[in-house]
């Protein structure tokens, strides 16, 4: 099984550095993924509209990786905004370390952007814009099968 660490970021210059930083703690390269909304998405067919393409194919992936349709959503409306996701996936130690690092860079938390989810508590909803409060209290996620998520952090981890 594959462990994947997910973190979103506020613009490339942060991805950027967490990558560097990722590679300093020897993460391997070839397990990192940087991955922001093309300026230019080429036309794939009659019917194709690439942006819409896009975030259906990110939308996907996530769902597949352990997302909820909530947190696939909240993700895919960051990065169309100019947020930054960053993945690494790797070994269950190489991922928690990466995790550590991310959260570092202050990943987003996605429960400012969604609000918690359904069973978890109530719902926020709307946009917030992409920002980390220190002193929001940590959620403690349980509750879906395939999803890690550590208290406090703004890093999930999906197991896959």
């Amino acid at each position: 099984m594959s462990k994947t660490a997910v973190g979103l970021f506020e613009n490339q210059g942060v991805a950027d550095l967490v990558a560097h930083d990722l590679g300093l703690g020897d993460f391997p390269g070839t397990k990192i993924r940087i991955l922001r909304e093309p300026l230019d998405m080429a036309v794939t067919g009659v019917t194709s509209i690439p942006h819409t393409d896009f975030e259906v194919g990110l939308g996907r992936e996530l769902k597949a990786i352990g997302a909820s349709e909530g947190e696939a959503n909240a993700y895919v409306q960051q990065v169309r905004l100019g947020g930054v996701l960053v993945f690494a996936t790797g070994s269950s130690e190489e991922v928690d370390n990466a995790a550590g690092i991310m959260n570092r860079h202050c990943a987003i938390k996605v429960e400012e952007l969604i609000g918690r989810e359904p069973g978890i508590g109530t719902a926020a909803g709307g946009h917030l814009p992409l920002s980390r409060d220190a002193n929001t209290p940590p959620v403690h996620d349980t509750t879906q099968t395939g999803r890690i998520r550590q208290s406090g952090d703004g890093v999930r981890m999906f197991v896959w």
